[in-house]
């Protein structure tokens, strides 16, 4: 029980360092975020000193760094998230939009994978319900090729070809059902590969256990033998889920970007190049 409310809070304590520290980020780099707002808000207009002035005022920099960051803290509080130093608008509700598409991308690629992974070993299933696996041989290398590719090229070819050449499926937006497959096949198919190949690895020894030459010679089902294996095969995977939805969540900026996705790592990453604090500390937190 100790051991758990210390982790979290040790785990909450690093996740506010680090919204901190990003906060912080325009004082201890030494650069003036002005510039960067300006220029994303007009292009044309001259960063004179009294526009940069003006714009520093309206952010309300120029009270320094403490002030800035307890502000934006005591907002955060009261369920305030600033607003947008580039639109204005306020960060919560954008932010809140955001991590649902996020949210509901990830969940599609989730189904994604695990689709993948039973793919990959129906065929050991099979054998395996059979009592055959001893003529069996390795994992396959299109498994091994589709679980090293990172997700921003399998974006890539599935917007250009599937997307663009042949026309099948929407390469850009969100606007729909449709748009979120060729999303989740470039974020699922990886993740869906390794996760196959690790269950792939643990199906014959399950299969070699006793209960299963029992179950066998019971008259069980090979189909109801095949699924206690799987169910034998879980536990050992938990630990890799958590490292498979982490993994999803990085991969899912380049995706939403290829993909013109308005979810939080394309919204987060946006701000970023814009040095836009307030939404950059909110994504932020909430990807964390």
């Amino acid at each position: 029980m100790w051991q758990r409310v210390a982790a979290a809070g040790w785990r909450t304590l690093l996740a506010v360092g680090l919204v901190c520290g990003i906060g912080l980020l325009p004082w201890l780099t030494h650069t003036d975020p002005a510039h960067t707002v300006l220029k994303a808000r007009s292009a044309e207009r001259e960063p004179t000193p009294e526009v940069l002035a003006d714009i520093r005022q309206q952010l309300g920099i120029d009270g320094g760094p403490l002030h800035v960051l307890t502000g934006w803290l005591g907002g955060l509080v009261r369920g305030d998230a600033g607003q947008s130093w580039i639109s204005g608008a306020d960060v919560l509700p954008d932010v809140t939009r955001a991590l649902g598409a996020s949210l509901l991308l990830m969940g599609v690629a989730l189904l994604v994978a695990v689709l993948t992974a039973g793919l990959i070993c129906a065929r050991t299933l099979r054998l395996g319900a059979r009592r055959r696996l001893g003529g069996r041989r390795a994992g396959g290398s299109l498994s091994a090729v589709l679980a090293s590719l990172p997700e921003f090229l399998v974006a890539s070819v599935l917007a250009t070809v599937v997307g663009v050449q042949l026309g099948w499926l929407p390469a850009l937006g969100w606007y729909g059902p449709q748009w979120t497959v060729l999303p989740a096949l470039a974020l699922g198919l990886p993740a869906g590969a390794v996760l196959g190949r690790l269950l792939d690895d643990l199906l014959p020894g399950a299969f070699g256990e006793p209960w299963a030459l029992a179950a066998a010679a019971r008259g069980l089902t090979g189909r109801s033998v095949a699924r206690q294996a799987v169910r034998r095969c879980v536990p050992a995977l938990l630990p890799n889920l958590g490292l498979f939805v982490v993994g999803l969540t990085g991969g899912a900026v380049a995706v939403e970007q290829v993909f013109d996705i308005p979810g939080l790592g394309r919204t987060t990453l946006q701000a970023a190049l814009a040095q836009d604090l307030p939404v950059l500390q909110a994504g932020t937190l909430a990807l964390v």
